[in-house]
């Protein structure tokens, strides 16, 4: 991995709960840390559905209720809507933050976190190109009329499909991977868990947790 100076490269699903907790940690104590204009998140597509399959809710739901009990203050939600407005393809959506880098690193990891919280808060369609494009609409970082453009031309699809074919290699272990300018990574990280029951209808247990990992991490990049 070439990871620029200052900048954490962060290989995730959309819809990956263990991605959400680490980006959510990693941004609050880049604020707490005076970081934000220092260190910049880089984002890369590890897309699950392309290994299983379209997104699974049962399994979605089950890790968000094990990790809403480590992270409450993440505030985490279950799906609100009808079944069938469910994204089972985020796909676009990782197109979007690609075609968001148009505009540099801080357009991007705004929208992958507008995603985010559109998803896991309000429970919005985020693999839809209009849901898409309401939640760019909202961030003032991100030029929403380019992104359409972009989206509609397809310009960001080679990037996602060549992430993909550095995640199905052994560089990548799955989501969230974060990497550092100087090497060093680390895969889930402040985060041990084993499942009680199979994977889908049993649900993640916290074995240890590491509330300290982003600050390190921060202060690791920018120097």
């Amino acid at each position: 991995m070439n990871v620029a100076a200052n900048t954490i490269q962060v290989w995730s699903d959309l819809l990956c709960p263990f991605a959400h907790v680490a980006i959510y940690r990693l941004r609050a104590a880049r604020t707490k840390l005076g970081l934000d204009d220092v260190v910049r998140l880089d984002h890369h597509t590890f897309a699950l559905e392309l290994f299983n399959g379209p997104h699974s809710r049962p399994g979605t739901d089950s890790e968000a209720v094990g990790l809403g009990q480590l992270a409450p203050e993440i505030g985490f939600r279950l799906w609100t809507q009808p079944d069938w407005t469910y994204p089972s393809t985020v796909l676009l959506a990782a197109e979007a933050v690609h075609a968001a880098k148009a505009r540099g690193l801080r357009a991007s990891e705004d929208l992958d976190s507008a995603l985010r919280r559109a998803f896991w808060f309000e429970s919005r369609t985020i693999g839809h190109r209009q849901v898409i494009l309401e939640v760019a609409a909202e961030v003032d970082s991100v030029d929403a009329a380019a992104l359409a453009t972009a989206l509609d031309d397809g310009r960001a699809r080679s990037a996602v499909m060549a992430d993909h074919a550095v995640a199905i290699t052994d560089a990548v272990q799955g989501s969230p991977h974060l990497f550092l300018p100087d090497g060093s990574s680390v895969h889930n990280p402040g985060i041990e868990v084993h499942w009680e029951g199979p994977w889908a209808s049993g649900y993640p247990i916290a074995e240890a947790t590491d509330p300290g990992w982003p600050e390190r991490f921060l202060n690791l990049a920018a120097s």
